[in-house]
């Protein structure tokens, strides 16, 4: 269900941030810090500015480079190749869309239990109904 769906990508996106947060701490630490020291001696081999649409177009790059078959690294290189800054727009109208969703779950399952209500009232009035029906035919008879 999408319930089920959702909580599984809630979990697998906080293990990442889970992970990221480790990968950040760890990145961060002295040991990693003299590791660079002794691996880099030199800052001078680094380049210190690389424009945006540089670091676009090599991403682009190496997206198309590698053969995929998942949509949304299409999303990923469609933004990537665009002239827009971001997607900000189309990012705020999903999260509505994924509000009005969940209203519309919470909706529907309240339907639901309203339903499911007036069916089993329904069935025991029909069943006092009957055995009524049936002690009347007793008495007639």
């Amino acid at each position: 269900t999408k319930k089920q769906e959702w909580e599984a990508r809630s979990s697998i996106r906080a293990e990442e941030l889970l992970t990221l947060a480790d990968t950040i701490k760890l990145l961060n630490d002295d040991d990693a810090l003299e590791l660079f020291k002794a691996t880099l001696p030199s800052p001078s081999l680094l380049q210190t500015k690389v424009s945006s649409r540089a670091v676009r177009k090599q991403a682009l790059g190496a997206l198309k480079a590698a053969r995929h078959s998942d949509p949304r690294m299409d999303l990923i290189m469609l933004a990537l190749s665009g002239r827009s800054k971001n997607f900000d727009k189309v990012l705020k109208m999903i999260d509505e869309m994924l509000e009005l969703l969940g209203r519309e779950q919470a909706d529907d399952n309240s339907k639901k239990d309203y339903c499911e209500v007036s069916i089993d009232k329904a069935e025991d009035e029909k069943k006092v109904l009957d055995q009524t029906a049936a002690d009347l035919e007793k008495t007639i008879a």
